[in-house]
């Protein structure tokens, strides 16, 4: 397995091979492709890449910036009329600042550094793979009730995952969109669950809903099957368990096919707009936009780039639609006024900055209404890699943590879940805890058929369990320094926000 890059940071994974057979508004619409290139009236001697144009939502408007855009050399790839977002790809340098001096464009800008075709970065972790011997031990250490790899599964117990199935295992009216890196819908555990009339391919920046397109290229792009099985892998004799084992679970593929798998903008717009319109309940978002780990509005691409994804999942909230997001595994305060940058961007060559989260913002994680998701491991402790802050945690989940280790046959603080080609792994991350806490949604969906997201976020935070700040410092890896410092009390603070997310709270 390769090496995956942060999505949502800290993959760190351990698989297990065990093969069982603040525009900040407007609204969207599904994509139009408008494929109109015109004669180039400028310089189109650049690196050819992709942009997002952001304008006001009439059709007048919209006809006229996207006449603007062929005449500046831009090639139309997708156009969202009710958010006024315009997906292009041009090769003029000059593109992003002759648009944004067009009537009616209210922010416009690349979203990379790179051209098109350029390769990227590597990950910060890797993937473990289950052995045979683990596999085995654990299912002789399985009980009555279990699915065979369920004993290593800790952070369903810490949930109380495993009593909730027994109670409501959740409805196959919801569906989980998983936004990430594709679904192996042929693993055993997921294909009882998987809804492809609700999945697509949108790393283009526009819905391609051919059969099959929305799975992974290859095994390396393991992450979304990894979370799809956290969700949702049955209880079905084999494997795994998910949180909420009677949902469905979808796949939108965003992640680049080639080694850099990253997450642009554009393949995100796309992504929120297709989970709205095609009746999604829950996002599953375990990843960061790339090519910026915090985009600032003081800078005019990163400012677009904040607005067309702001206004893709707006839209799906106003659709019905819950957005989960991971919190990054920087160990980052998201409310100080000052945080070190160095990995962005990550498609071309990085630098280090000095950001304020409050004005350079990670998204999605930190737009409005979006569940911001920090992780623990399995004493109900931060992790030490999570990211956090007071104002910006919503809730924490299970996301695992090597350095709390559970009494299972593995000793493995990471969390156990499905890969593809029939394969398990462990993985640890904020990414991991995201979709524990969109699996509790999800059975939350599942008794409360008409909650808003409003709704449904109100009703996560209230069945929280909140362990409160430490009672001394913070010391993640104990090495004797501090990590990291909590601050708010024993309802709300700012490492798990209103608490741990309980399943089993969920259903009663």
């Amino acid at each position: 397995m390769a090496h995956l890059r942060s999505r949502r940071g800290l993959a760190l994974a351990v698989p297990v091979v065990l093969s069982l057979t603040a525009s900040l508004g407007l609204l969207p619409t599904a994509a139009s492709a408008v494929p109109l290139p015109a004669p180039a009236t400028h310089s189109a001697d650049g690196p050819n890449l992709a942009y997002v144009v952001n304008t006001r939502t009439d059709h007048r408007t919209i006809e006229s910036v996207q006449r603007a855009i062929t005449r500046n050399g831009g090639t139309i790839i997708a156009t969202y009329d009710k958010i006024g977002v315009i997906v292009v790809h041009s090769a003029n340098p000059d593109f992003g600042t002759a648009l944004r001096a067009v009537r009616g464009v209210q922010s416009a800008g690349a979203t990379r550094t790179a051209a098109l075709s350029a390769a990227g970065t590597t990950d910060e972790g890797a993937v473990q793979v289950l052995s045979k011997a683990e596999a085995a031990q654990a299912e002789r250490r399985a009980t009555a009730g279990q699915e065979p790899l369920e004993a290593d599964q800790w952070d369903l117990r810490t949930i109380g995952a495993d009593k909730a199935a027994a109670i409501n295992p959740g409805s196959r009216s919801v569906t989980v969109g998983i936004i990430d890196t594709g679904v192996d819908d042929t693993h055993p555990d997921i294909a009882p669950n998987f809804s492809a009339a609700q999945s697509a391919n949108c790393v283009s920046g526009k819905a391609d809903t051919t059969y099959g397109a929305w799975r992974p290229v290859d095994a390396d792009h393991y992450h979304g099957t990894h979370v799809a099985g956290e969700i949702a892998a049955a209880r079905n004799g084999i494997g795994v368990a998910g949180v909420a084992p009677g949902v469905k679970v979808a796949s939108i593929t965003v992640a680049q096919p080639d080694t850099t798998q990253l997450f642009y903008p554009e393949s995100v717009v796309c992504a929120f707009v297709f989970a709205a319109d095609h009746g999604i309940e829950i996002t599953n978002n375990s990843y960061y936009v790339d090519p910026w780990l915090y985009n600032c509005m003081d800078d005019p691409d990163q400012r677009a780039i904040v607005d067309a994804v702001n206004r893709a999942q707006l839209y799906a909230q106003r659709k019905g639609t819950l957005n989960v997001a991971s919190a990054g595994n920087s160990n980052d305060d998201l409310d100080s006024h000052a945080l070190t940058d160095t990995s962005s961007p990550d498609d071309s060559t990085a630098t280090t900055r000095t950001v304020d989260p409050h004005e350079c913002f990670d998204v999605p994680t930190q737009l409005p209404g979006v569940v911001t998701v920090s992780a623990v491991g399995v004493n109900d402790a931060k992790s030490y890699y999570s990211s956090y802050g007071r104002g910006v945690i919503d809730v924490a989940g299970p996301g695992g943590d090597k350095y709390q280790i559970p009494d299972t046959p593995s000793k493995n603080g990471r969390i156990l879940s499905t890969l593809p080609n029939d394969q398990y792994g462990f993985l640890q991350g904020t990414s991991m805890a995201a979709p524990h806490v969109a699996a509790v949604a999800a059975l939350l969906k599942s008794t409360h058929r008409h909650a808003t997201p409003a709704r449904l976020l109100a009703l996560l935070k209230a069945e929280a369990d909140n362990p409160g700040c430490p009672a001394g410092p913070y010391d993640g890896d104990g090495d004797g320094v501090v990590d990291a410092t909590c601050v708010g009390g024993k309802h709300v603070n700012g490492f798990y926000g209103s608490g741990v997310v309980d399943a089993l709270r969920a259903v009663k």
